[in-house]
């Protein structure tokens, strides 16, 4: 794996942005009305409910921001993809030489600046308009949101191999895997809101553990270790799973020719 391939492949889809500058919208458009609609919802119930709801309110739109970022980490990898499909670019990538190594590196650096740079405005103007200040867990937020690229990245390796598999039809994955799993994710409310027999799945799933220690952090000040380590430890097992899904069926792709369909469509 060499550093200039990967450079190569991020400056390339930078690229896209300069020279198409509607493609920012994405960025900005849908991220900051997630931000409105949940934020004046916030306010709304802020000054209906009084005292009852002391401080479960305000972590609506801390939420808001920390889901953007396993969002926009998943399409940094699975979009990155289908860009090489719609351009007509998928089999010279695919025939230089790359390796799997490479690619998704690439593919894991421009999740990480889409997810940066969102979260950034979100949080800034979160600031501005509700005076709801997600940095106040200081250093104690990185391990959190590090988990939550890392969930992000996963989710993103997993998209791209079930559209290689299933062939442009399977193209919606791209966005509809992370809804699959936030129901159960407790993004919005706690594990302990679903009901009993389904629980087991929010166990499961790391970014549930990283919004239960969030929520935790802020009510408290204090890190949820306990939430922080087992976000971890499902991470390196679904990274590792999601790796080698991904290697597999490029390798079976590559065999038996199916990334010819992304061209001949």
């Amino acid at each position: 794996m060499t550093l200039s391939t990967i450079h190569a492949l991020v400056l390339r889809n930078l690229y896209l942005y300069t020279r198409t500058p509607v493609r920012l919208v994405e960025l900005v458009f849908w991220p900051l009305v997630d931000l409105l609609v949940w934020g004046y919802l916030t306010v709304f119930l802020q000054q209906h409910a009084g005292d009852s709801f002391p401080y479960q309110i305000s972590f609506l739109i801390g939420s808001v921001i920390l889901w953007d970022v396993i969002f926009r980490a998943q399409q940094g990898v699975a979009l990155y993809f289908l860009e090489d499909v719609w351009s007509r670019n998928l089999l010279n990538v695919f025939s230089a030489p790359v390796t799997n190594a490479e690619y998704l590196a690439s593919t894991y650096a421009i999740g990480l600046i889409r997810a940066g740079a969102t979260s950034l405005m979100l949080s800034g103007l979160a600031i501005l308009l509700y005076s709801f200040n997600l940095f106040e867990l200081s250093w104690s937020l990185l391990p959190f949101v590090f988990n939550l690229l890392l969930f992000g990245w996963s989710l993103g390796m997993i998209s791209t191999a079930l559209i290689v598999r299933w062939g442009p039809a399977a193209e919606t994955l791209a966005w509809a895997v992370p809804f699959f799993i936030q129901p159960f994710a407790a993004v919005y409310y706690p594990v302990a809101a679903l009901p009993e027999p389904i629980r087991w799945i929010a166990h499961v799933i790391p970014c549930s553990h990283i919004f239960e220690g969030m929520r935790e952090g802020l009510r408290s000040g204090a890190v949820s270790w306990r939430e922080l380590g087992m976000a971890t430890g499902l991470n390196a097992v679904y990274l590792a799973l999601a790796g080698m899904l991904f290697v597999g069926v490029m390798k079976k792709a590559r065999e038996k020719g199916l990334l010819t369909k992304f061209v001949s469509q």
